[in-house]
């Protein structure tokens, strides 16, 4: 009974605090408040974003964009949530006033309890974010990036001759490339199958962060003054610290073994030896630096196999746009041999295609939310330091201004005059470079440079070597067509699984796919 009474008197104490803060006149004279939706008092619109069409939050935001504006607000007990749905208003505040537009929210589940406030992703803009970053860029420039290249025509060669063999295992085989590149990257470890421990626990590891990390999903998070609790009291405090033991042990224990090998001398290159020799040079500690490096490997495996798997449902989806890109590569590239990176520069109807992908389809399509340092004011509305501003991906890259017919999936957009998204020279646009889809202003993901040669050298070789079209029902003969959009509800989405066929397009391009995938997965087994 005493517990209970404490806990009553505890919640009326949160109640009393947040209606304060919620209350409290903020706005500057002269200014203006953000359009959005009122909500209910103290709450605010919390709830509502669980309401979005078919449970996705950025279906939320998007309504709220058309009803409100492109830039509006909503408050979820008393923090002021500020919701993007344009690139020029993005840029504006989060580009351009970096200095101010930052910084991340320290959310009590993702970030302090399950993170020990370790998660690159999400430090606040400083000097440790500074530190993390100078470590981030030095592994991932696009120098850095360059070298990388020949690992990536060995897994991917790997990557479409199994594609041809089990195309069921697609979402495995993706999978297994993201995740043998940047494990090679990170920690020189191989992989063979994509089914080791070892995968299978670190994409464990980054579903569960990206399911916590989802705006709403915990009450702790709406409500920050429940870090208060007891754990007795707290479950989600016993549920953070078992995710934080697994996660602390496994990016430890990757590190650990470089450790033991360069004791040994079989250490070959690799990010984590290049930090462990030169820890003095980048100032972090052994907790911070074995986050960074785990975070490059979740981050680039997730974002790079999403993105593909996403291609294959939009070519299943869109068939004439295949057999554009087999046109552009047998003229390029022709039957005989596969696309290298040096044949980059003459398919850019293979980089429109990936572009086009990315902002149909992005991967963290509801954005990663930037945290105000300071008072703010944008075109006269008042945007209060501490608020959240969410780009939102999904109604960005579909402003009908900047994207003509959104809904559509065109790469002519990129390369057609007519279209406000064309750039020249095609030998060198469309590409990634900055693109909104790997976020925005200081907050950039690092490992773009990375991410953009993988999806550009997977499509141009499976467009090479395969027909992709739909699945044939058994019992009716009839196709199967999957649905436009079926993905994981969570900060990174995917596509759920969905039926297609595939089939190399010849027995001469087999003949040469089986050779170079033998001799990339000989070279890669022999390779220290």
């Amino acid at each position: 009974m005493l517990h209970l009474t404490s806990l009553l008197a505890f919640v009326c104490l949160i109640a009393f605090v947040q209606c304060i803060r919620f209350l409290r006149p903020r706005r500057q004279k002269g200014t203006k408040q953000l359009p959005g939706p009122k909500g209910l008092p103290f709450i605010g619109s919390a709830n509502e974003l669980k309401k979005g069409q078919d449970g996705y939050f950025w279906y939320k935001f998007t309504e709220w964009g058309r009803k409100y504006g492109p830039i509006c607000q909503y408050t979820a007990y008393g923090r002021v949530n500020v919701v993007v749905s344009t690139e020029k208003i993005a840029n504006d505040l989060l580009r351009e006033r970096g200095d101010i537009y930052s910084s991340r929210e320290q959310m009590p589940m993702g970030s302090q309890l399950m993170s020990d406030n370790k998660r690159a992703l999400l430090l606040p803009y400083g000097d440790a974010w500074r530190r993390v970053r100078k470590l981030q860029h030095h592994v991932t420039q696009v120098k850095a990036a360059t070298s990388y290249q020949p690992l990536q025509m060995k897994e991917s060669a790997r990557l479409v001759h199994d594609l041809v063999l089990e195309p069921k295992r697609y979402k495995t085989l993706f999978q297994r490339y993201a995740s043998a590149l940047i494990l090679r990257l990170t920690y020189g470890t191989k992989i063979e199958t994509g089914e080791e421990d070892i995968v299978r626990l670190v994409y464990e590891n980054q579903v569960n962060f990206e399911r916590v990390a989802t705006p709403g999903r915990y009450l702790v998070d709406l409500l920050p003054i429940l870090m208060w609790l007891p754990s007795p009291l707290a479950p989600f405090k016993r549920e953070a610290l078992a995710h934080r033991t697994r996660e602390v042990s496994l990016f430890r224990g990757l590190v650990e073994s470089v450790e033991k090998d360069m004791a040994s001398g079989k250490a070959g290159p690799s990010f984590t030896r290049m930090w462990l020799e030169n820890k003095q040079k980048f100032g972090l500690s052994d907790l911070q630096g074995i986050y960074v490096l785990g975070g490059l490997y979740s981050a680039a495996a997730s974002t790079t196999a999403s993105l593909a798997m996403s291609w294959v449902l939009m070519m299943v989806l869109n068939p004439e746009w295949l057999a554009r890109l087999q046109q552009e590569l047998d003229q390029v590239v022709g039957p005989d041999r596969l696309p290298v990176f040096d044949d980059l520069p003459q398919l850019p109807l293979v980089r429109a295609v990936v572009k086009e992908v990315a902002r149909l389809r992005p991967v963290t399509a509801g954005g990663i939310p930037h945290k105000t340092t300071e008072d703010d004011v944008y075109n006269g509305y008042f945007i209060p330091k501490g608020s959240l501003i969410h780009p939102n991906l999904w109604a960005i890259h579909r402003d009908p201004e900047l994207y003509p017919e959104p809904e559509s999936f065109s790469p002519d957009r990129w390369l057609s005059p007519k279209y406000p998204t064309y750039r020249e020279p095609l030998t060198h646009y469309p590409n990634m470079n900055n693109y909104s889809v790997f976020g925005f202003g200081r907050r950039l993901c690092p490992g773009a440079h990375i991410a953009e040669r993988s999806l550009n050298i997977i499509v141009a070789r499976v467009a090479w070597a395969c027909n992709i079209r739909k699945a044939v029902d058994a019992a009716t003969g009839k196709e199967i067509t999957p649905p436009e959009y079926d993905y994981v509800r969570a900060l990174n989405t995917e596509p759920h699984t969905f039926p297609f066929d595939l089939k190399c397009r010849s027995p001469e391009r087999w003949a040469i796919l089986d050779k170079e995938a033998q001799e990339s997965a000989a070279d890669l087994r022999s390779q220290t």
